[in-house]
């Protein structure tokens, strides 16, 4: 039970409340007292990321929907998503023996179908995806760090970039990134080094994958494994993974760029409190 009604899968725990409470906005001063409990807007906002409704959709027995998109757009415009994301964020490097800032992540995209829903929309050639591309920095215990969405179309070193102007000043330590063979260039890596003083380490694919090989004339070829683990970009598609638990990411179902990029860090503060609780996400 959570007040006067049944309690859904998605409802917070008493030990994940007590961990988020104290990073939950309070009430502003003055004015008529909240009908509401922060809990039950919470609450709200875990079941619409996990069951990816609509917001006319929301049950009844929580706070009308317009309550709830009400404090989702407010605490998204304040920026309360991202300074929450970075509280727990640290609360679980340190809780692993770690600085609360990395010194290393992984940059990775994803592209991702759009509805018919209007909204900044392209079009990627090599994914054959019409939508957009979220583009993600995470440390290297897969937790996202910054997000940018952006069309389908755009390249993943300008999402990159955008990324890392984003992460100016918020992360001193941050010195090497992973990425994949999209973030080739020499132009590119130099801008980044010059920049931000980050090198970016481009991992070579080792299996088979889309790649030919190529070998001598009257040569075997060289034999390439079917499977091999890449390092460290495994990290960034395991983030991927999580985050596609959560079926309002399937697909982009908002209309701005802003709202898409806080529902990443939505559904990473949710994954970050069961971890705390230690109870499946």
């Amino acid at each position: 039970m959570t007040g006067s009604r049944l309690a859904y899968p998605t409802d917070l725990s008493q030990v994940e409340w007590a961990v988020l409470a104290p990073l939950v906005p309070p009430p502003k001063p003055g004015g008529r007292p909240p009908k509401h409990p922060r809990r039950e807007i919470i609450d709200g906002l875990a079941y619409w990321i996990r069951a990816g409704c609509a917001w006319r959709l929301l049950p009844h027995d929580f706070p009308p929907w317009q309550t709830v998109y009400h404090y989702w757009r407010q605490w998204r415009t304040e920026g309360c998503w991202e300074e929450m994301l970075a509280a727990l964020r640290a609360l679980e490097r340190t809780g692993q023996g770690r600085e609360a800032t990395p010194s290393a992540g992984v940059v990775d995209s994803q592209s991702v179908k759009a509805t018919q829903r209007g909204g900044w929309h392209g079009y990627d050639g090599g994914k054959k995806v019409q939508g957009i591309k979220r583009h993600l920095l995470v440390d290297t215990l897969g937790l996202a760090l910054a997000v940018c969405v952006s069309p389908a179309n755009v390249s993943d070193r300008d999402g990159a970039m955008v990324l890392l102007a984003r992460c100016a000043g918020k992360f001193p330590r941050l010195r090497h990134l992973w990425a994949d063979q999209g973030y080739r260039g020499r132009d590119f890596l130099t801008w980044v080094q010059e920049e931000t003083g980050i090198t970016i380490q481009v991992v070579q694919r080792k299996d088979g994958g889309f790649r030919s090989t190529w070998a001598k004339a009257n040569a075997p070829p060289r034999e390439v494994p079917m499977f091999a683990v890449v390092p460290r970009r495994w990290v960034i598609e395991r983030s991927f993974a999580w985050l596609g638990r959560y079926r309002r990411l399937s697909k982009d179902y908002e209309y701005l760029a802003s709202s898409q990029e806080n529902a990443i860090y939505l559904a990473t503060i949710m994954l970050l409190l069961h971890r705390t609780a230690e109870a499946p996400p």
